[in-house]
């Protein structure tokens, strides 16, 4: 049997791992001057890879443990993880008004690569906007709860 210090460390791991594949896809969009569909399937491709190494150990490890350990720490790390997803969901509602109006736009059978997303609808700009400051809001309350859960596992594991 795995002891639970081992599979700390491996989540602690898969979830610092994760940062740099935010990172990577926070560049991408931030370098590029025109966002076409290329650019953000190939940014989604790094953030999906990120999400993945942060979402599976919370839901698999942290959160069936949570309330045997339900005290400060483990609470404001919660509530910070919380936050971040619940920013991320608004991130979400913003990229799915633009894969709508790029499906709307016919876009997926006659692509034009070039294309400016926010040539696509009128709208385009507030769910981008919309997507901005979910990402914004996921990074820094993602940056918080890792921080705290970093220092929760030196607590418990390393002192």
């Amino acid at each position: 049997m795995v002891s639970e210090t081992t599979i700390a460390t491996l989540t602690a791991l898969s979830v610092t791992a994760s940062l740099p594949f935010f990172l990577y896809g926070a560049w991408i969009m931030l370098q590029t001057e025109t966002v076409t569909w290329d650019v953000l399937i190939y940014h989604l491709k790094f953030i999906v890879v990120g999400l993945t190494l942060t979402t599976v150990p919370m839901v698999t490890w942290m959160m069936p443990r949570l309330f045997d350990q339900l005290g400060g720490l483990s609470a404001l790390h919660a509530v910070l993880g919380l936050q971040a997803y619940a920013l991320l969901v608004f991130a979400l509602t913003g990229i799915v008004r633009i894969f709508q109006a790029k499906r709307e736009a016919d876009l997926y059978r006659n692509p034009d690569q070039d294309i400016d997303l926010n040539d696509l609808h009128e709208n385009m700009s507030a769910w981008r906007g919309r997507l901005r400051i979910g990402v914004f809001g996921y990074v820094v309350f993602w940056l918080l709860a890792w921080t705290v859960g970093l220092y929760r596992y030196f607590l418990r594991y390393w002192l």
